[in-house]
């Protein structure tokens, strides 16, 4: 029984290496998680989309511009032009032209479609800045908590090795009748359960990594193996904040906050095109057309005339005109539309405030957790000094039968359970500073842990 746990010790401690793994930092898989979010990829379509709105506001200001070319032939009893009789005639005929249409006024359509379009482009932007901020804390999460799963498996796997080292002495001392069997007994338990520890760390390893490449949105099938700092070497200092101050910064910098800005200013200029409706337009067309008929002679000689003479000399229109439209009356669809844009300005300034509200709860949240965090890792420094030092002296007891072996065990899952507890707290204080980043709208892809 020793030595199959002796085996199983030395593949804790000298696992075995499958294919090669590429190391990546939080930075790296945030990176790649930017490159391959399908989100971010469908907000710059929007980007691009805005954009081609803004051009064609801009179009909208120019005349509109339509040619027209047609062609006929009519066949049976017609008016004969050479003759001056009707008959049974084949006329063949074209005509063709250009027309050009001009808003002069439609109630400032135009305008506010232009200004609309613009603020439609920096919402969009705003909303991509925001997502960007989202996929970088998820990824940073998600990465962290990899590294937390990975650092418990190995305390695990740690304990393991020491639990299975320590069922050795005690088999050797029960065959020599210096411990009793019972003893034996106990210590194979703990060991069972300190294996099933391990795999229970394994599995939540492996579900953590899962969800770091869902993250990521790598299907390369490539093996990563994430590189952290070691945790003597992260910067632990607690950092002095006033809650105020961050409240403040969260509103000056959030971009969602400046999205649903944005959304009440495009809501206004919605209102304002659905107004022009309500008001006269005015447009001025001109146009030029001319016309073909083989039937057309010259009103003089009474030959017939080319396509030539007649298209472009003889038989050429043009005109000038404006246009005005009054709104009179529309089954009052025009009034409903003008109420419901209305409505829709007020309910965007309502969400503007239920906006506020929740970044004002998120930053206090944030704020409080971490202060909470920060007492966390003064306590936890502590409970791991003095959790060690008990497990040291209860094992010397115990070697000198000063000590059972369940006030030995109880001293080890002590301190086991300092040592988890202090690197979780060491990791969430990480993770709660970035927390405080995304709710104060300052993360960056500069991820610095």
């Amino acid at each position: 029984m020793v030595q199959r746990y002796l085996l199983l010790s030395l593949l804790l401690l000298f696992p075995l290496s499958g294919n090669a793994q590429t190391g990546i930092t939080v930075e790296d898989a945030v990176r790649i998680a930017l490159e391959n979010n399908y989100q971010l990829k469908q907000a710059q379509n929007n980007i691009d989309l805005a954009d081609m709105e803004v051009m064609s506001a801009y179009g909208d200001f120019l005349p509109s511009i339509n040619g027209s070319f047609n062609g006929n032939q009519r066949v049976g009893q017609q008016f004969d032009p050479s003759s001056f009789t009707f008959g049974d005639l084949t006329i063949y005929s074209m005509s063709g032209g250009l027309s050009s249409s001009v808003p002069l006024f439609n109630g400032f359509r135009n305008i506010n479609n232009l200004r609309r379009s613009e603020t439609q482009r920096s919402f969009q932007g705003e909303q991509l800045e925001r997502l960007r901020q989202n996929v970088i804390f998820t990824t940073a999460s998600r990465f962290l908590q990899v590294v937390l799963n990975d650092e418990l498996l190995t305390i695990s796997r740690r304990n393991l090795s020491l639990s299975m080292q320590q069922l050795e002495r005690i088999e050797a001392q029960v065959e020599v009748g210096a411990r009793p069997m019972v003893d034996l007994l106990n210590q194979a338990s703990v060991v069972a359960n300190d294996e099933l520890a391990v795999v229970q760390r394994e599995n939540a390893l492996t579900t953590s990594m899962a969800q770091l490449m869902r993250v990521m949105q790598d299907d390369s099938g490539t093996d990563y193996t994430l590189i952290m700092p070691d945790t003597d070497g992260l910067n632990l200092t607690p950092v002095n904040m006033d809650l105020n101050d961050l409240v403040r910064m969260a509103l000056q910098s959030r971009s969602d906050l400046r999205a649903q800005m944005l959304a009440i200013e495009r809501a206004e200029y919605d209102r304002a095109i659905v107004r022009a409706t309500l008001l006269p337009s005015l447009n001025a067309s001109f146009g030029i057309n001319g016309s073909y008929s083989d039937q057309y002679r010259d009103p003089v000689t009474r030959e017939p005339l080319g396509f030539s003479d007649q298209f472009f000399d003889r038989n050429v229109n043009r005109f000038l005109g404006f246009n005005v439209q009054i709104p009179l009356f529309n089954n009052l669809n025009r009034r409903t539309n003008y109420q419901q844009a209305q409505i829709a300005v007020k309910n965007s300034r309502l969400e503007l405030e239920n906006v506020r509200f929740q970044i004002n709860e998120e930053v206090r949240q944030a704020y409080n957790d971490y202060i909470s965090i920060v007492q966390e890792l003064e306590s936890t420094e502590k409970a791991l000094a003095a959790a060690e030092r008990a497990y040291e002296t209860e094992l010397q007891r115990y070697e000198v039968g000063a000590s059972t072996l369940i006030e030995l065990n109880q001293a080890n899952a002590n301190f086991v359970q300092a040592q988890s507890g202090r690197i979780q707290a060491v990791y969430n204080f990480v993770f709660q500073e970035k927390v405080l980043d995304f709710f104060l709208g300052r993360l960056t892809d500069q991820i610095e842990l």
